[in-house]
């Protein structure tokens, strides 16, 4: 049973200070999906789907709606938990250890934020939305908490805009300026892998692409899985990409060779290049 976050953290579990610096080929993967299903009662909506996310990269998912990109986000952390009706089959390994076998799914979600398409604002003010998390983690000095607030609004792209109004209630920023505190909240949480579903779903052009720098720019610090329903966004972004198709995963490959055709299906190039979607 997984007691706190520790027990899930980035170190390997046979990992010591001693060890030999690993190459790059024997890095260990931060997400590993094998031949995951998941159903919601009878009805099958994901289908064997296999593969992997490096530490420090992003990844992108694409892929018409109904294809199953939302629902495998939320397995990834357990959320499936929330819906009796929604089980899966297939083993998800995060940090090496199965997710299957995890007990204490809040230290899951601790270590894998998710972000969803829209903005779903805490009835707080800005700055209890992104001090929520670490309250609950039991941090309540304030001087501790402003430096948390703070950096979090910084690298959501958030904090000139909302400095000088921090007790504003969060629900009466406007639709970007939500969905970056969204983001900072789930920074606040200092996850190892950040989740985005079509976050470009509720902000405009402007916005989403200072979110997009603020991605480049995390990615130095931990690993993000970007859905998105802006194929030009994951060929700007994300090092590779899973194209998901009727609850299936037809292909994950190098991002830039998938737009420059060098892809195993026919179907990847004519959702890439809006035959349909």
């Amino acid at each position: 049973m997984v007691s706190n976050p520790a027990k899930i953290s980035s170190r390997p579990l046979n990992q010591t200070a001693e060890n030999k610096q690993t190459s790059p080929a024997e890095i260990m993967p931060k997400l590993k999906v094998s031949k995951l299903s998941i159903s919601y009662g009878g009805t099958r909506i994901l289908e064997d789907i296999n593969l992997h996310v490096m530490p420090n990269e992003i990844f992108g998912i694409i892929g018409p709606a109904n294809a199953g990109k939302t629902s495998f986000l939320k397995v990834l952390n357990r959320m499936d938990t929330f819906n009796p009706s929604m089980s899966f089959e297939g083993d998800i390994e995060f940090n090496g250890l199965n997710t299957r076998n995890l007990r204490n799914y809040y230290a899951l979600r601790s270590r894998i934020g998710v972000v969803f398409p829209l903005p779903v604002g805490l009835p707080l003010t800005i700055y209890e939305n992104v001090a929520l998390s670490p309250r609950l983690r039991g941090l309540n000095n304030r001087a501790d908490l402003d430096i948390i607030v703070e950096r979090c609004l910084m690298r959501a792209a958030l904090w000139d805009e909302v400095k000088d109004r921090l007790n504003s209630l969060g629900s009466l920023l406007s639709g970007g300026q939500q969905q970056r505190l969204t983001i900072a909240r789930a920074l606040s949480q200092e996850p190892e892998l950040l989740m985005l579903d079509e976050f470009s779903i509720a902000v405009d052009p402007v916005t989403t692409m200072r979110i997009e720098d603020v991605l480049r720019e995390l990615k130095t610090e931990m690993t993000i899985i970007l859905v998105t329903n802006l194929v030009q966004q994951a060929r700007r972004l994300a090092g590779r990409t899973a194209f998901f198709l009727d609850g299936r995963c037809m292909e994950v490959g190098d991002t830039e060779e998938m737009f420059n055709g060098k892809v195993a299906n026919q179907k990847t190039i004519d959702y890439i290049e809006g035959r349909f979607g």
